[in-house]
């Protein structure tokens, strides 16, 4: 696994922009290169933030060669505007012209899959069949809660101590709605790049842990690696615990 980087910024509207050009450059390289690029992309205010951005200044990304998938769902229905599908689509998915069959969402609880297990099984496929073809996702996004946790792989749970399964599924999520299909760390060290984008000072502590390097089953997001670059971009409030 690569060494982890840490880039700070001066407030929410600079991270955003610097995460987006990541987006952006890392999608460019890896099109350049292999002809094609993934990314799993991360659902909240910053995440979302960032897809608008790159709707926005979309650099020299081709869409229809670019594969998208999901670190996280909530097991909703399919128009709860709570889904981070749903948020995806409206800030950047549905205004450029990816190719349908390259969107990989997790199923909604209203459709084919109701049981989030099976639900899980069915993403765990098509991330299997993805990386069967490609090897790596070149793009993982990820946001961080307070207490340390990213997708939905919270402290001291079964999810984020797993070490086998590429995606399961969660019933008593701590933070609601209480059930979810996540990516777990395994498959998160299967991207060649992982960025974490953090703001706000409530989440200073729980950066400064993965800096010094905490357990990922007491901070999850410690745990987060790429095999070729780990960066935490972050806002001054977010490093605010970081040795200076």
């Amino acid at each position: 696994m690569s060494e982890r980087a840490v880039e700070v910024f001066a407030g929410t509207d600079d991270l955003v922009a610097a995460a987006a050009a990541r987006f952006v450059a890392v999608v460019t390289e890896a099109q350049a290169q292999r002809g094609s690029a993934s990314v799993v992309i991360t659902g909240g205010g910053t995440g979302i933030g960032l897809l608008e951005v790159v709707r926005k200044a979309p650099g020299d990304i081709d869409w229809s060669r670019l594969d998208v998938f999901w670190g996280d769902e909530r097991f909703v229905p399919a128009g709860d505007p709570e889904r981070n599908e749903l948020q995806a689509r409206q800030a950047l998915l549905d205004h450029v012209p990816v190719d349908p069959a390259r969107v990989h969402p997790v199923a909604a609880s209203d459709g084919e899959y109701p049981d989030p297990v099976e639900a899980a099984a069915e993403y765990s496929a098509a991330v299997h069949a993805h990386l069967a073809e490609h090897g790596s996702f070149d793009l993982h996004l990820l946001g961080m809660g307070g207490e340390g946790h990213v997708n939905s792989l919270f402290p001291d749970t079964d999810a984020v101590r797993e070490e086998h399964e590429l995606v399961v599924a969660v019933t008593n999520s701590p933070k609601p709605p209480p059930v979810r299909v996540t990516l777990t760390l395994p498959a998160v060290r299967r991207a060649r790049h992982v960025v974490l984008v953090v703001g706000g000072a409530a989440k200073s502590e729980a950066v400064a842990a993965v800096v010094s390097g905490a357990s990922p089953v007491d901070i999850p997001a410690a745990g987060a690696e790429g095999t070729e670059s780990t960066t935490l971009l972050l806002d001054e409030p977010a490093a605010a615990d970081l040795p200076r």
